[in-house]
């Protein structure tokens, strides 16, 4: 019995160091995404942009995601999940570094450094969600939405430092550069304990797009009236969770006119409300279902929002901050999950869903920026409300599939 437990233990053991090391891709990406958010304001001082035009820099992290995200299926399926996120640490470290010392030389090193942080970003999330999958699977329990809020802890995390940098007027270049080549560096080293890729992942199912056919068949799932739903419900949503990322902090800077490190605590809320939302909401799933939940996160949302853009003060702003965070929280996650309903077909429906949803990354800058231009950045955020409502109005495109009869048996 003994000897058994032993065999046992030994067999977990490379399970469970996966396990972490899952975690530690997703808590470390969220951290570097959010070192960098928190210094938009400086960056765009240093740069003298007005929010047009720091919208369309911004605009390069999305189109560097993007492109990843086309090409990042055949990547995985080529090189493995490992060594995929093992080169976009790399990538990520390299381009962190350029905007860190670029941003004082003019925009165009900002540009560049931004598309590459973008292309890394992009392939490092489809690698790692492939790697998640398949723990998931040789767990045999549901911790997607585990992993998911880990890069949320990420991001406070990350957020939290960047605002104690900003309080202690340590400079953009040396905070930036620090976080690049601790997160390149670990990253590269903890992916050792990823699993193999077997044929089942995702990256496999990449992999067949490129065989005769493949195309063809991929190409119908952009013609399914749910996918297409589920596509546009995940794009609000994404904008609304994108255009915080991008804008609070300069928003109740600008907005209530508080100091630099006022504006990254309201940004620091607006994460932390949604980590908080991704790590108890699969509860709310379960016992409510997805529709009546996302519905009334997109009246949450919308509520903080509205209170966030009109309210009275500074303090207003916080709270607004905390509920648009929240309702902010399950819609993209649960939107691929809705897209991943059916197990034979989840990696074309995914992909689509994923490809429309990311265009609101690379739209939703430049519109809140040309907006701003005209009625102030804080007033732009309204743009969201619309968008919010679409997705309540859509929520019943995201109901789970009916199980066929012969699964239920």
């Amino acid at each position: 019995m003994t000897l058994t437990t032993g065999a046992a233990s030994a067999t977990d053991r490379p399970l469970r160091a996966a396990t972490r090391a899952v975690y530690a891709a997703f808590i470390w990406a969220g951290v570097a995404m959010a070192s960098w958010a928190t210094r938009i304001p400086q960056v765009r001082d240093e740069l003298r942009l007005d929010p047009s035009q720091l919208g369309l820099v911004l605009v390069a992290i999305a189109a560097g995601s993007i492109i990843s995200l086309v090409l990042s299926g055949h990547i995985v399926a080529r090189f493995g999940s490992r060594a995929t996120v093992a080169a976009m640490a790399v990538l990520l470290t390299v381009s962190l570094i350029i905007v860190a010392g670029g941003y004082h030389l003019g925009v165009p090193p900002v540009v560049l450094g931004l598309f590459g942080f973008g292309f890394a970003n992009g392939a490092w999330d489809v690698a790692m969600n492939v790697q998640g999958a398949l723990v998931e699977r040789r767990l045999g329990r549901a911790i997607m939405p585990r992993f998911h809020a880990g890069y949320s802890v990420g991001t406070v995390a990350g957020a939290l430092l960047g605002t104690a940098m900003v309080a202690l007027k340590v400079p953009v270049t040396i905070h930036l550069i620090t976080v690049a080549i601790i997160v390149g560096a670990s990253t590269f080293v903890m992916v050792r304990a990823f699993l193999p890729d077997t044929p089942d992942t995702p990256a496999a199912d990449a992999a067949d797009a490129g065989k005769s056919g493949g195309t063809r068949r991929f190409l119908e799932f952009w013609t399914e009236p749910r996918t297409l739903l589920i596509g546009v419900f995940v794009l609000a949503f994404a904008f609304t969770e994108g255009a915080g990322i991008d804008w609070i902090a300069v928003a109740v800077i600008d907005g209530y006119r508080t100091p630099a490190a006022v504006g990254t605590l309201a940004f620091t809320v607006f994460l932390t409300a949604m980590t908080l939302g991704r790590w108890f909401g699969p509860g709310l799933l379960d016992r409510f279902g997805r529709v009546p939940v996302l519905r009334a996160l997109a009246v949450i949302a919308l509520a903080g929002l509205l209170l966030f853009i009109f309210g009275p003060n500074t303090p207003t702003a916080f709270v607004g901050a905390l509920l648009w965070g929240t309702g902010a929280s399950l819609g993209f996650p649960v939107g691929m999950s809705a897209a991943s309903d059916d197990p034979a077909k989840a990696a074309g429906r995914v992909s689509v869903v994923a490809s429309i949803g990311y265009c609101a990354f690379l739209g939703g800058p430049p519109l809140i920026g040309l907006l701003g231009d005209h009625v102030s950045v804080l007033k732009a955020l309204i743009a969201i409300a619309v968008l919010l409502t679409v997705a309540f109005m859509l929520a019943g495109a995201i109901r789970p599939l009916p199980v066929p009869e012969e699964a239920k048996d």
